[in-house]
């Protein structure tokens, strides 16, 4: 059924591989106005179309590719895609974002959106145009990585939007990740749930043209937004120059940088492994997603090839983590992470954990601190669940359950820790806790960039006023995504002038106790949100939607858009057994403290906890009141 809003295409299709047939999916414009789009969009049909209790890799659970509104619309930042489903790593709500180019030729194909119900008996792929989808078979791409993968189907099919899964996918590794071109959905492990369903990739080919409400002012916005984005200390200059990598150095020196499985917090040879030398010994260019303007994509050789350069969290995670200071041998990693389709994160984590359990004597696996010459062979075992590898494959905390060390193992919920020590930013420890996909640095509000590597930054130990912080953030951030935007344009909320405040510590000083004292101003505006019926001009994401859909879209209803998201994913994995009890970080970041002789640096979840959750409307278990579900037009689920 075609939508009464623009942006959207109006159909989403509904595949089963089980038996072959296709058919539409109805999606109301009441859920459409409601959840905007990509993972909350997803959570609300996941939730209508899934049993409780499913396992994540039987042909019961559904796996959901879903668009957003300004996804392909030419917006900065928008070639944005969600795939979501229950997840096999967590057993909670799973959904990735990538900048991958399948969303935008989905859309052109004139679909919002996938959904893959069942199993094929055989391997088989999804071909995609303006007509519909077609299921095709896959027995001479099985087996193949991620890239020949791609190249196959673009042969095949011609130019479009390419997805796939490798090895690891096929194999079921509960971290398989899905990659688009060279952007990875790897969190959460949505490419085990492809494998699951012997489904190894999709093309979508089409060329249809996108409606807009607002034409002619959305074509004007997205000029001065570009040409803001091109101008702002972060987006034109930090991270085009320095991509994530450029964070490295700065969260070292702040003491957040986790190193040695999160034994510490910064590491002597930072620099060998920082943004900093890869962009002035071995950048050979930059790269970006589809319509994006900031262009912070590292591209760097490999064997004298130009492939993907690495993320910042690999450069710790195998990096600082693991005590390895060679930068060459993280690019090779992390191209071969790629190749076999494997969450880089989830990857550096499990080894980081596996080291430190070798080195304690309670799992001998040949992983060990400082040592690079199997980590090439530890991953393809993985991604092929041959020798340890069958281990490593299942994820930490299957790792800790099997042998021991649960009060050192960097989950929540199953979900391996982001690469940012909390307990130098007690904030974001809070948000790995209550991030509802697990322990993830973006999900859970991003507040390490005001705790440590924004240009203007919170007290990091200051907990009275992180609560607020943390809800605001992921909320936000949250709506963001579902709208179809990267996170990265969040950073223009932080004007340009703030940029020149670390140049004076007098100055510095000021603009952090005033931050971090404004807490009490944060927790009224996320009990009233609609006193901000208005556009900001620092995010013109709101602006967007209006101009692309034809919603009336202030800066309240986005937010409301995010804190109602945000609590329907809370209600699906409370119905998976997923509640309060797992808002939790492992022992070692709420009671070692990572400061000697500093009493602060650990993580007091005691004292944030139960403020997170009466900002959030929740009761002191985090289940969500009857109030709260009536505010937010979740009464009727």
């Amino acid at each position: 059924m075609a939508s009464r809003f623009k942006g959207y295409t109006g159909r989403l299709l509904e595949v089963d591989l089980g038996t072959g047939r296709v058919s539409d999916y109805h999606v109301s414009d009441e859920d459409r106005e409601r959840f905007l789009g990509g993972r909350f969009l997803s959570t609300k049909i996941l939730w209508d179309v899934l049993a409780p209790g499913v396992d994540p890799l039987s042909p019961e659970n559904v796996l959901l590719v879903m668009t957003a509104p300004l996804t392909g619309t030419g917006a900065p930042c928008t070639s944005r895609f969600d795939i979501s489903a229950k997840s096999p790593l967590t057993g909670a709500i799973g959904h990735s974002n990538s900048g991958g180019n399948f969303g935008v030729y989905l859309k052109r194909c004139g679909f919002d959106g996938l959904l893959v119900r069942g199993r094929s008996p055989k391997p088989v792929y999804l071909s995609v145009d303006e007509s519909g989808v077609v299921i095709k078979d896959a027995a001479e791409l099985w087996g193949m990585d991620t890239e020949k993968t791609q190249h196959a189907l673009i042969e095949r099919h011609g130019k479009g939007g390419t997805m796939a899964i490798g090895p690891a996918g096929e194999n079921l590794v509960k971290y398989a990740a899905i990659v688009s071109q060279e952007r990875l959905h790897g969190r959460t492990g949505m490419g085990a749930v492809m494998g699951s369903k012997n489904l190894k990739g999709m093309i979508a080919v089409g060329n249809k043209k996108i409606e807009l409400d607002r034409p002619e002012e959305f074509k004007d916005l997205v000029k001065k937004w570009t040409k803001m984005l091109k101008a702002h200390p972060a987006t034109g200059e930090a991270a085009p120059r320095y991509g994530t990598a450029g964070f490295l150095t700065a969260l070292s020196i702040r003491n957040a940088l986790p190193t040695k499985n999160f034994t510490a917090g910064s590491y002597k040879d930072a620099a060998m492994i920082g943004g900093e030398r890869l962009a002035d010994e071995f950048l050979v260019k930059n790269t970006g997603c589809l319509s994006c303007p900031i262009r912070c994509g590292r591209v760097v050789l490999v064997d004298g090839r130009e492939v993907k350069g690495p993320e910042y969290e690999i450069l710790c995670l195998l990096g600082s983590n693991m005590l390895i200071n060679d930068m060459e041998a993280i690019f090779r990693w992390n191209y071969e992470l790629d190749l076999l389709g494997m969450d880089s994160i989830s990857a550096g984590s499990v080894i980081g954990f596996a080291a430190e359990l070798n080195e304690r004597g309670m799992w001998k696996n040949g992983i060990e601190f400082g040592k690079k010459e199997n980590i090439s062979e530890v991953l393809r075992s993985t991604a092929y669940r041959e020798g340890i590898g069958a281990d490593l494959a299942e994820g930490v905390r299957f790792l800790a359950n099997k042998y021991g060390g649960e009060d050192f193992a960097p989950h929540v919920k199953g979900l391996e820790l982001a690469a940012y020590e909390p307990r130098a930013a007690v904030g974001h420890g809070l948000g790995y806790a209550t991030a509802s996909r697990g322990a993830c640095h973006l999900d859970g509000g991003y507040l390490i960039y005001f705790e440590a590597t924004g240009p203007v930054t919170l007290d990091p130990f200051h907990y009275r006023s992180k609560p607020g912080w943390v809800v605001l953030d992921q909320n936000l951030l949250a709506a963001i995504s579902a709208g179809g935007n990267c996170l990265f344009t969040s950073w223009t909320f932080v004007p340009p002038i703030a940029f020149k405040v670390p140049g004076s510590k007098l100055l510095s000083s000021l603009v952090t106790g005033i931050l971090t004292h404004s807490w009490a101003l944060i927790d009224v505006l996320l009990r009233f949100p609609k006193i901000l019926k208005l556009h900001l001009p620092m995010l013109p994401h709101t602006r967007a939607i209006e101009y692309a859909t034809g919603m009336k879209m202030d800066f309240g209803t986005y937010f409301r858009a995010g804190e109602r998201g945000y609590t329907l994913e809370r209600l699906y994995n409370q119905r998976e057994g997923i509640g309060g009890e797992q808002d939790k970080l492992p022992k070692k970041f709420t009671h070692e403290a990572l400061l000697p002789g500093n009493s602060r640096s650990v993580v007091p979840m005691d004292k944030m906890l139960p403020k997170y959750y009466r900002l959030r409307g929740w009761d002191r278990t985090g289940a969500p009141t009857k109030k709260t579900l009536r505010k937010l037009d979740l009464d009727g689920l």
